[in-house]
């Protein structure tokens, strides 16, 4: 059986038909974007190749031109196979500039990276609650607030060990939680996947 990776190879080297949010080889769930998943071949702190991160500046057929934070240039591709992550799965018109995103994939000769899953503005933020308002959790991060939306059935509560549900009147002002989100660019707002809360 051939393997995802051999699959993305090939679909870039083929043209790839179409491109799709996800298919039959699965997607990846979002906490798959801050795995570390570094081979064997790499020595300890030497960058992933198979890894890009940074903000969208364009779009170009199934091709993202991403800037760095290390003010690098990366081209993604977008092909059968790749798994789109926007709060859940979606299908690459969802997809925009100005957005954040983690890619991890298979770097190709040329250097593009023909992605396995894209992650768009997820972000791993800890904290306190502050305020719980309006189906909005305020977020003590580091000093800042962030205002965090929940987003009807999408967001879940994960409570130790519980299985996650939708209800989310457990979580307490003060409360030290965790937040698995998708961040709206160039604001201090998140919308909900998951809040991880301790107890």
């Amino acid at each position: 059986m051939r393997s995802r990776r051999d699959l993305l190879k090939s679909a870039v080297l083929g043209g790839g038909a179409g491109v799709v949010a996800a298919t039959a080889l699965g997607s990846l769930g979002p906490e798959a974007a801050f795995a570390t998943t570094s081979g064997p071949d790499l020595e300890p702190g030497a960058p992933d190749p198979d890894f890009a991160e940074g903000r969208i500046r364009s779009i170009k057929d199934n091709t993202l031109l991403v800037l760095g934070s290390n003010a690098v240039f990366h081209r993604i591709r977008v092909v059968d196979g790749t798994s789109l992550w926007k709060l859940g799965p979606v299908p690459f018109d969802q997809a925009k500039p100005g957005d954040g995103l983690y890619a991890r994939g298979v770097r190709m000769p040329d250097g593009e990276l023909a992605a396995e899953s894209v992650w768009l503005n997820i972000v791993n933020i800890k904290g306190h609650i502050t305020n719980i308002k309006d189906q909005t959790l305020h977020l003590d991060h580091h000093g800042k607030e962030v205002l965090c939306h929940v987003v009807a059935g999408k967001s879940v509560a994960i409570r130790s060990d519980a299985p996650p549900s939708e209800d989310l009147s457990m979580l307490k002002v003060s409360q030290h939680v965790q937040i698995l989100g998708a961040w709206r660019p160039d604001t201090n707002e998140v919308d909900i996947a998951t809040v991880f809360s301790p107890h």
